[in-house]
């Protein structure tokens, strides 16, 4: 499993149209093979920013450099950056091999 994770310091005040444009985009990423799972998150807020991550989980490293090479990774990213900055500079990306997954038990009644 590989573990990709891009950290945003959002400017304040835009955090809604940050979030809008999120939850609003076709990610096109469902289509991909190896993808398993997204989350946006948010995070603390700073005095100058909001920290948000956005974390997606494949099943390899080389499945998640495939999808960056991929006709859906362009469609998805599309016109990224073209409106009025809504972050202090760009995204941090920061990739993780897995190493221990730990999951809930079933419970049963």
């Amino acid at each position: 499993m590989f573990v990709a994770a891009n950290r945003f310091r959002v400017i304040p005040a835009e955090t809604e149209r940050f979030e809008a444009a999120w939850l609003n985009r076709e990610s096109h990423i469902r289509e991909v093979p190896g993808f398993v799972t997204f989350h946006l998150l948010r995070g603390p807020a700073a005095e100058d920013h909001v920290l948000y991550s956005s974390f997606t989980l494949w099943r390899s490293r080389a499945d998640f450099e495939a999808w960056t090479r991929s006709e859906a990774f362009r469609r998805a990213h599309a016109g990224a950056g073209e409106a009025k900055p809504m972050t202090l500079g760009p995204p941090q990306f920061e990739g993780f091999d897995v190493l221990q997954t730990i999951e809930a038990q079933a419970v049963t009644t």
